[in-house]
């Protein structure tokens, strides 16, 4: 192992903490007051893809056990943001209606409101990182292949017109 790779992995490894911090205060609160669910998946994709470089994809996953969860991530977003964008039909509200109403008391853990946008941007945060995570998985395990697909060199030295 030479020397840039070692310091890729510990760069790798120090900035995975401040992603997750980073993506953390994106859900909750975003660019404005709801939160940013999208933004804060993209943020620790990057930081999961800085991993899979620095390290490869096997060390990568040693490292982060949890990366064998990433479909079941995508597809535990993906049923909460439907689930939050369509029960209200249930009660024969708009699709997407927030819950509580405006202007209706909103409980609070400290000062983190919880309503239903909450709920869709956690959603939409696992389901981006568990495509990306995914992906990169794919994206990982297409060096071998990219290899074992190579075309052989053509020989261009003449043959005096015969086939070989």
């Amino acid at each position: 192992m030479s020397r840039p790779y070692v310091v890729a992995q510990v760069v790798a490894r120090l900035l995975w903490g401040p992603s997750v911090v980073v993506a953390i205060s994106l859900i909750v609160k975003g660019y404005t007051d709801v939160g940013d669910g999208f933004a804060a998946g993209v943020v620790v994709a990057l930081g999961l893809a800085l991993f899979y470089v620095a390290l490869g994809a096997s060390a990568a996953e040693l490292a982060l056990p949890f990366l064998r969860y990433a479909p079941r991530l995508m597809i535990t977003g993906l049923l909460l943001c439907l689930g939050t964008g369509f029960f209200p039909l249930l009660s024969g509200e708009p699709i997407f209606s927030h819950l509580p109403e405006p202007g209706a008391h909103v409980a609070t853990v400290g000062s983190l409101e919880l309503f239903t946008p909450l709920l869709f941007d956690l959603g939409l945060f696992l389901l981006v990182v568990g495509v990306l995570t995914v992906l990169l998985h794919q994206l990982a395990g297409l060096k071998g292949v990219a290899e074992d697909l190579a075309v052989p060199p053509v020989d261009d030295a003449p043959t005096g017109g015969r086939r070989p």
